[in-house]
Parts: C-alpha cells; structure tokens; sequence
C-alpha cells in the first residue's frame, strides 16, 4: 500500500520538476533575423573581341566645331544678296529699258545708242587714258571747292545761328546771294578771276556755301531747348555748351547740308567746264557732242552719276561715325 503511495507522489513531484523546469527553459523571445546581403554575383564573363580599327580622318570631313558656322554664313549671304538685289532692281530696269528701246526702234539709236555700246565707249575712254586724265581735272576741282566751302560754312553758320545780333546783320544779305543761282553768276566769274582754274573752284565754292550754310543755321536755332537749359542749369561754359549740346545735336542737319553741297559741286563743275575747259568731264561732254560722239558723251554723263553716288555713300558713312552717340529710332 506504501508503495503504491509513495510510487503516485514520486510521480507527481516529477511532474511538478518537470514543469517548473519548462517555465524556467523557456526562451526569450528572439530578435528579428537580420536578412543578409545577398552575395555578389560574379560578372557575365566578356567574350574577347578584337578591336575594331579606327577609320583614318578624311581630309574633306567637316569640323564638328565649324559645323553651325557653314548654315549661318549661308544665310548671312542670302540675305545680303536678297537685298542687293532688291536695291538694284531699278537700276537693273533702267539699264534693260535702255538696251531694249533703241534696239526695238521706240528710240532713234543714233542720239540714244544701247547701254552696251555705251559702255564700249567706256571701256575704251577708260583704256587709252582720257577718261583717267579728265576725271583727275574734275575731282580736283570739285572736292577743293567743296573742301573750302565746308570749312568757311560750317563755323559761319554756327556763328551766325548762335549769335542773334550776327544773324540780324548778315540775314538780308544772305537772303539776296542764296536766291541768286551760282550758274547765273558764272559770266561774272569768268569776267573777273578768267577763265583759269581760278573761276571754275570759285564757282564751286559759292554753290556748295549755301546748303551748308543754311542747313548749319537751322541746325544750332533749333537745337533742344531742353538740353540748352539743362546744360545752363549745370553752369556750364560757352565753349563747353557748343562741344557737348549743341554741335552733337546739330550733326545731322550740317550733314544734310553737307551731302547737297557734295552733289551741287560736281554739278555746277560740269557746266563751268563745258566754258573756257581743256579738261574735266565737262569738256569731255561738250567736245564728245560737237564732235557727234554719242556713246562717249553718255558716258561721261554716266561717270558723273556714279562718281556722285559714291561721294555721296561716303559722306553717308561719315556723318554715322560722327553720329554713334544718337539712340535709333
């Protein structure tokens, strides 16, 4: 009977061990499992390939750093041919309606012969010399007479456009000389300086002073009041007034002026040389039409007018260099 006792407490007292041993055991509740970095794979293998042979430069391949320079200059020069054209588009009328008519009949050749004979004529004046020697006669004389006019205008006017008490004095007579026509005046000339080289640079001089004179009158009387004020407010001297307002305000009308008288001068050349000349284009004109030379007297005509044209482009790039300071419109 003891046994069978002792047998159960033993048993339950091996239980009891067995579960406090189970509490005891029981573990503690694990970290989260750090997940590790998977290995790195080793790279695909390359198949060797052998290289591959650089193409030799060709001395026609183009520039890639002059590449965007080619279409620009392209366009650069349409444009500037576009409008070449455009600006001679009358000129080029005019020389096809001078080809076409005397050839068609609509005009008598023999007193307006075709451009290209014309320029025949051209060619061989310009050839044996004349038309170098009479050329030479007449810029001489045009551009001192007009030197001389410009330098006696321009501070004439600016004198007489400043100073009121001048301008009252000198006005009525310059009222009765510039309505006085400079070709009219030509027999007086001739009578009193001969008929030299004298006469024909002074008859120059008397055309090319008005347009200078009066444009440089107008010019410094219609200066910005504004400015004019403005600069006396500042203190500022006579001489300094002139330099810093009123000369650069007044470039423009004095170039205006300018560019007539340049105009005026080889005009009134022609006429004063076609008296008492041995040479200039004048004389070249007269003789070429009494000796009934129709081709050579157009184009001496036709040599005048582009003489003109680029005195005229020159005076023109003249008064932009002086004229930098003004904003465009």
């Amino acid at each position: 009977m003891s046994t069978a006792a002792d047998t159960k407490t033993t048993a339950a007292e091996a239980e009891a061990v067995r579960a406090d041993g189970a509490r005891t055991a029981a573990p503690a509740p694990e970290p989260a499992p750090v997940r590790e970095a998977a290995p790195e794979r080793d790279p695909a293998p390359v198949e060797e390939t052998a290289p591959v042979p650089e193409p030799a430069p060709s001395a026609a391949a183009p520039d890639p750093a002059r590449a965007p320079a080619g279409p620009a200059a392209l366009r650069a020069l349409a444009r500037w041919l576009r409008a070449a054209a455009l600006r001679s588009a009358a000129i080029l009328a005019l020389l096809a309606v001078w080809e076409a008519a005397p050839r068609l009949g609509l005009v008598d050749s023999t007193f307006l012969p075709p451009v290209s004979e014309v320029a025949a004529a051209w060619w061989e004046l310009a050839g044996n010399g004349q038309l170098a020697e009479h050329t030479r006669a007449s810029l001489v004389r045009s551009f001192g007479g007009f030197g001389i006019a410009v330098v006696v205008a321009v501070p004439l006017g600016l004198l007489i456009g400043w100073y009121r008490p001048v301008a009252v004095l000198l006005g009525p007579l310059l009222e009765v000389f510039r309505n006085t026509a400079a070709l009219a005046l030509l027999p007086v000339f001739v009578l009193l300086l001969g008929i030299g080289e004298t006469s024909k640079v002074s008859i120059v001089v008397y055309a090319c002073v008005w347009p200078i004179l009066l444009n440089t009158i107008s010019a410094v009387g219609n200066a910005d009041p504004t400015l004019v004020r403005l600069a006396r407010s500042m203190d500022l001297s006579t001489p300094r007034l002139f330099q810093k307002v009123i000369l650069p305000a007044s470039v423009p009308a004095i170039f205006t002026g300018i560019r007539l008288a340049g105009a005026v001068s080889i005009l009134v050349l022609v006429a004063a040389e076609m008296i008492g000349a041995k040479a200039g284009l004048g004389y070249l004109i007269n003789a070429s039409q009494f000796n009934f030379a129709i081709p050579e007297m157009y184009a001496g005509i036709v040599t005048i007018s582009a003489i003109g044209v680029a005195f005229n482009q020159l005076l023109v790039s003249v008064e932009r260099r002086l004229s930098l300071w003004r904003v465009p419109a």
